[in-house]
C-alpha cells in the first residue's frame, strides 16, 4: 500500500472541527448509553480509498467505535458491496458518519477515475500522473488516492520540483537560460520545462532538462517529439499534458511518451456513492 500522508491527522481534525464545532447538538438527543451497529455499502462500482481517514475520524471521537473492514484501499468494489461493519456508542457513530463518508467518497472517487485512466493505457508503458489541481488542504490525501488507483504523483508542491512554464521562460529570457538558472539555484532537484512547439522542444533538449512537458501537442507532434528525443539520446522523459480525456488517453500514450498528466483526476471529482446503514440496540 502507498505510504499514508503525514498530515492525515490534521486533515481529520480540521474536518471534525468544521462539522462539529462546539458540539453535535443533534446527537445529544440519543441516550448516552445507546449502542449501534451497521455497515457501509457502496451503491456503485469503484476503487476503495480512505480507510485510514475513516478510522481516524472515529478514533478521535470515541475509541470504542469499531470498524471491521472488508476491503483494502486500492480494491475494486462492486455495487451493493459492504465496505466495513461498524459498532459502538451511537453518539460517536452519528457524529462521525458524515465526516468519515466525505473522506471515503472523495478519495475513492479519485482512486476510481485514476484506475480508469491507468487501465486505458495498460500495455503502453506510459504512466498516468496527477497535477496540483487539488482541493485546498487535501492535496496529500488526493495524491495518496491517485497512488491507490495505480497512478503516479507529479510534484507535491512548488518546493520539490522545478517546473518552468511560459512566464518563467519570458522572465529568464529563453528556455536555455531558464534551465541553466534552475540547475544553479536548485541543484539536485528535478527540472522540468513546458514547451508548446517542436521548435521549443529542440531548444529544451539541448539544455538537458530531466523532463519536458509537451503542452497541447497533436498526436502527430507527440510522435515527432518522441522521435526527436530518441535521436538526441533519449535523456529526457516526455510528459504529454493538456485536454487529455479518458477517450483520448490511449492514443496519446501510444505515441511513446513516458507520462500523461491529467488534472481531472483530482479536479473533476464525482463522489463515489456510499451509504451507512445503522440499527440501534440497548446500552
Amino acid at each position: 500500500m502507498p505510504e499514508l500522508p503525514a498530515d492525515l491527522g490534521s486533515q481529520v481534525e480540521a474536518a471534525l472541527r468544521e462539522d462539529i464545532g462546539g458540539g453535535d447538538v443533534t446527537a445529544v438527543l440519543v441516550p448516552a448509553a445507546q449502542q449501534v451497529r451497521g455497515a457501509t455499502v457502496t451503491r456503485e462500482g469503484g476503487v476503495l480509498c480512505g480507510r485510514a481517514w475513516a478510522d481516524e475520524t472515529f478514533r478521535r471521537l470515541d475509541s470504542r467505535v469499531r470498524l471491521d473492514w472488508r476491503a483494502d484501499d486500492g480494491a475494486r468494489l462492486e455495487p451493493a458491496q459492504v465496505i466495513f461493519d461498524i459498532s459502538g456508542p451511537a453518539r460517536a457513530v452519528l457524529s462521525g458518519e458524515r465526516t468519515a463518508l466525505n473522506f471515503l467518497q472523495l478519495l475513492s472517487a479519485t482512486a476510481t477515475v485514476t484506475r480508469s485512466f491507468v487501465d486505458a493505457v495498460a500495455g503502453t508503458g506510459c504512466r498516468i500522473l496527477d497535477t496540483r489541481k487539488t482541493l485546498p488542504g487535501l492535496r496529500s490525501a488526493q495524491k495518496y488516492a491517485v497512488r491507490c488507483g495505480g497512478g503516479d504523483n507529479h510534484r507535491m508542491g512548488l518546493y520539490d520540483r522545478v517546473l518552468i512554464k511560459e512566464n518563467h521562460i519570458a522572465a529568464a529570457g529563453s528556455i536555455t537560460a531558464a534551465i541553466a538558472a534552475a540547475r544553479s539555484s536548485a541543484p539536485g532537484i528535478t527540472v522540468e520545462v513546458e514547451v508548446e512547439s517542436l521548435t521549443e522542444l529542440e531548444e529544451a533538449l539541448s539544455a538537458k532538462p530531466d523532463v519536458v512537458m509537451l503542452d497541447e501537442f497533436s498526436l502527430r507532434d507527440l510522435q515527432a517529439a518522441v522521435t526527436l528525443n530518441r535521436a538526441r539520446g533519449g535523456h529526457a522523459k516526455l510528459e504529454a499534458s493538456g485536454s487529455v480525456t479518458l477517450e483520448s488517453v490511449r492514443a496519446v500514450a501510444a505515441t511513446g511518451v513516458d507520462y500523461v498528466s491529467v488534472g481531472s483526476l483530482t479536479k473533476h471529482v464525482h463522489a463515489l456513492d456510499l451509504s451507512m446503514r445503522l440499527s440501534f440496540g440497548g446500552g
